[in-house]
C-alpha cells in the first residue's frame, strides 16, 4: 500500500469514550493500522487492551494507562498478534503483566517476524513505527480461559479458537456488558481475511462463522471492534451474516465449473451491492480465496 493512501498510523489519546464506570476506549479515529484501545479498571488493577503499532504508539498508551491507573497495578493483553494490536508490548515490560492465550503467544513467536517484515513493506510511515520493535514474550500464558481479577471487577479473557487468526481472543467485561472483539469484528468495512498463501493460511472462514454465531448469542450490550466505531450487538450479527453470505455465494459457484477468478469477480460484485457503504473491498477477494479451500465440517 503506497504512502499516499496510508495515513500515518498514530494513536491519538483524544475523544476518549467512557463505556461504563472505570472503563474507557481510545478510539481509532478511523485511521488504518490504528486499533481501538481499551482501558478497564477495578479497585486494585487496570487492564490495557492493545498497544498500537510499534513502541512510539505504545509509549503514549502506557503513559495514558499509568495516569489513568493512579497507582493501581497494570496488566496488558492483546486480541491477536497482528502488528497494530501487539507490536508495542515491549514498552510495557517491567510496567505491566503481559498475558496471552497459548495459541496467540505461539503466533507472536512463530509468525511475528514475518508480519514485522510484511508491515514494514506497507510504506515509510508504517515502517517508521516499527523501528526498534522487539517481539515480546508474555509474562503469563493461559490455555483457553482466564478470569482476571482487578478488584471488584472480573475481566474474562477467552480464546475463541481459529478464526481471523489461530490465537484470537475476546475480552469480556460481564458487569458492564462490554465485549472487545479485536479483528473478529470491524465496523463499516469488510472482514479482514489475512489469506496470504503459502505464507499464512491460518484464517478460517467457516470457523469464524462458528465463533460469530456463539458471540452473537452471548448477550453483549456494547461491542468494541478491532477497528471502527463502538456499537451494539448488531455489529456481531452484521459480521456473522456477511460471513455466511460470503460462504454460501462462494460455495455455490465453487461447486460449478467456474474459475476462481470468475468466482471472485461475481461474489465481490454481489457483496459490494449488498454493502455499498463498507470500505476495504479488497478483503472480499481474500475471503473468497480462503473459502474456496474450505468445506463443511
Amino acid at each position: 500500500m503506497a504512502d499516499h493512501v496510508l495515513p500515518d498510523p498514530v494513536v491519538h489519546i483524544a475523544d476518549v469514550r467512557e463505556l461504563d464506570h472505570d472503563l474507557v476506549v481510545v478510539p481509532d479515529g478511523r485511521v488504518q493500522l490504528v486499533p481501538n484501545i481499551g482501558v478497564i479498571g477495578g479497585r486494585d488493577a487496570v487492564l490495557v487492551v492493545e498497544t498500537g503499532l510499534g513502541p512510539g504508539n505504545a509509549e503514549k498508551v502506557l503513559e495514558f494507562a499509568t495516569e489513568y491507573a493512579k497507582g493501581r497495578r497494570l496488566y496488558l493483553t492483546t486480541t491477536h498478534f497482528h502488528p497494530e494490536h501487539a507490536f508495542g508490548a515491549q514498552v510495557f515490560a517491567g510496567e505491566a503483566t503481559f498475558l496471552l492465550n497459548r495459541a496467540q503467544a505461539e503466533d507472536l513467536k512463530v509468525k511475528g517476524p514475518g508480519y514485522l517484515d510484511m508491515f514494514r513493506g506497507l510504506g515509510e510511515r508504517a515502517a517508521r513505527h516499527l523501528d526498534d520493535v522487539v517481539l515480546p514474550e508474555p509474562d503469563l500464558v493461559y490455555d483457553d480461559v482466564y478470569d482476571l481479577e482487578l478488584g471488584g471487577r472480573v475481566v474474562q479473557l477467552r480464546a475463541t479458537g481459529r478464526a481471523h487468526t489461530k490465537g484470537d481472543q475476546v475480552v469480556r467485561v460481564p458487569d458492564a456488558g462490554v465485549l472487545f472483539t479485536g479483528d473478529l469484528v470491524e465496523t463499516g468495512q469488510f472482514a479482514i481475511f489475512p489469506w496470504f498463501p503459502p505464507y499464512d493460511t491460518d484464517v478460517s472462514g467457516t470457523r469464524w462463522i462458528t465463533v460469530m454465531e456463539r458471540l452473537a448469542g452471548e448477550g453483549a450490550r456494547v461491542v468494541v471492534p478491532g477497528h471502527g466505531a463502538v456499537g451494539g450487538p448488531e455489529l456481531l450479527a452484521d459480521v456473522r451474516d456477511y460471513l455466511r453470505l460470503l460462504r454460501d455465494e462462494t460455495w455455490a459457484r465453487r461447486d460449478s465449473a467456474m474459475s476462481e477468478e470468475t468466482i471472485v469477480e461475481e461474489v465481490r460484485a454481489l457483496m459490494i451491492q449488498r454493502h455499498p457503504e463498507w470500505t476495504e473491498r479488497d478483503w472480499i477477494d481474500k475471503g473468497v480465496g480462503c473459502l474456496c479451500t474450505e468445506h463443511p465440517s
